[in-house]
């Protein structure tokens, strides 16, 4: 379906949905930055909508990734069981069990082509209501499970894709509402992702101690069912955005025309070095960091840690992960968002060589321990600023009008690329009766450090390309 909306906008004869591929063309391009899309736009727009709209959508990220972001509190948890008798994770080793989260967040960013499109043709409401209804329906199934196979399918398989209905609906549609505070709007949105991960990493430890992990499961099902459904009831295109999709959508010969017709990626762009430096940075730093947030709880537990001293250093990586986004965001307005991606990249890849390299290797002492922290807090400040830029990049690489398919390719391959380097983390683990301290985990630190250090090398070969003129030739621009 994807190739013949093209072949027939060429044919003489046209058919009822022959003009459907160059009108879904217009919407590619993002709202304008210049200032006369500003006063037709932005300020013609009710500030109380703008509002809702980034408190609606912060409200889906905050639940929807802060519970993803806080799996680190049920890995750790299954590790335990997995030593117990009579459990579902009984013998599970560490990259089993962390296939759960793994495949929860790799389908979070890996169907975005085809959420995207389902919100063009639907209202993104309902795309939105629909994710809702099954993330809070997966972590009540996942309450039920009694192999470790049924944790896969609901709590990994079903949350993904109820995770990346409603969280790619809600970045998706909210910067079509902005165009000069575009930028803020978006990492206040963004920052959802660590304050959610702030709170809800102690409150499910702390639920998990008192209640139970099924009955835990089946409360924040309840809650993050109450909270992504209402908040869904925000989301709406636009009005130049829905006026444009109307009339795609009315040319359409059936209501389900469309539905698997995502935006192609230019082929000339997808054969621009760019493009596959690009591809590249996003494969190896998507490959490289979930996994120490995976891992955060059961690494402390190496180092003597407690389970609830575990859960809070995944409280603290998110709150940094907050910060991060926002401060780095608006520094990378002034400094230029692939600089600020290339600086960011480079110190991921430092901290973790630096600082969690180094904690593996000097055993359960307040130097590891004090290492772990530092490390905690900078890869939580750098390393998810690389997420809220990475978006804002393509626009400036690519052009408004290839940003759509771009972006969606892209996002799709970074989840992929995160269903592979997570769960070859976690099998890196080397854990037996004689070996269960911080060294287990040695292999693991350096695989993240060494996709970073790609990932940066990627990024500044993306940095180099960006200078390269229309004439082909290359001069060099500090802010880029």
């Amino acid at each position: 379906m994807m190739a013949s909306s093209r072949i027939m906008a060429s044919n003489d004869v046209q058919s009822p949905n022959s003009d459907i591929p160059r009108l879904e063309e217009n919407l590619q391009q993002p709202p304008s930055n210049s200032e006369h899309a500003v006063s037709t736009n932005e300020f013609d727009i009710p500030k109380w909508k703008s509002i809702i709209m980034v408190v609606s959508s912060f409200t889906i990220v905050f639940t929807c990734c802060g519970l993803n972001f806080a799996f680190g509190v049920y890995q750790a948890l299954y590790e335990a069981m997995a030593l117990k008798p009579n459990t579902p994770f009984t013998g599970a080793s560490p990259a089993q069990i962390d296939l759960i989260g793994t495949l929860s967040i790799s389908l979070m960013t890996m169907g975005a082509p085809f959420i995207v499109a389902w919100a063009k043709r639907f209202s993104p409401h309902r795309v939105s209501f629909v994710g809702g209804i099954v993330f809070g329906l997966s972590l009540i199934l996942a309450s039920f499970g009694t192999r470790l196979w049924h944790f896969t399918l609901s709590q990994g398989l079903l949350l993904g894709f109820g995770t990346c209905s409603s969280y790619m609906t809600a970045v998706t549609v909210a910067p079509t509402w902005f165009t000069t505070h575009r930028g803020l709007a978006m990492g206040i949105i963004l920052s959802g992702t660590g304050v959610g991960g702030l709170v809800w990493a102690p409150a499910l430890k702390a639920c998990n101690d008192q209640i139970g992990f099924r009955n835990t499961l089946r409360l924040t099902g309840g809650v993050s069912f109450v909270l992504v459904t209402a908040a869904s009831f925000a989301m709406a295109w636009e009005p130049r955005t829905r006026a444009q999709l109307q009339v795609v959508n009315a040319a359409r010969v059936s209501r389900a025309d469309g539905i698997f017709n995502v935006p192609l990626v230019d082929l000339r762009v997808a054969k621009s070095q760019r493009f596959l430096a690009q591809a590249l940075s996003a494969i190896f730093q998507a490959a490289a960091y979930y996994t120490p947030v995976f891992f955060f709880a059961s690494y402390a537990a190496t180092l003597g840690y407690s389970t609830t001293a575990g859960a809070n250093f995944i409280a603290i990586s998110n709150a940094c992960n907050a910060v991060g986004k926002i401060v780095i965001g608006h520094a990378a307005d002034r400094i230029g968002r692939l600089n600020s991606l290339f600086m960011t990249t480079l110190l991921s890849a430092v901290v973790t060589l630096g600082f969690w390299l180094p904690s593996t290797l000097h055993g359960q002492t307040s130097s590891s321990q004090n290492l772990f922290i530092t490390f905690t807090i900078f890869y939580g400040i750098f390393a998810s600023a690389y997420i809220s830029l990475f978006p804002a990049s393509l626009v400036e690489l690519f052009g408004p009008q290839n940003f759509a398919s771009v972006n969606g390719v892209l996002y799709m391959v970074r989840g992929m690329a995160t269903m592979i380097g997570t769960p070859v983390g976690g099998v890196l683990i080397r854990t037996s009766s004689t070996n269960i301290g911080p060294k287990a985990y040695e292999r693991m630190s350096i695989l993240v450090g060494t996709l970073m250090c790609a990932a940066t090398v990627a990024v500044f070969w993306v940095r180099l390309e960006a200078m390269v003129g229309t004439d082909g030739k290359q001069r060099w621009k500090w802010k880029l």
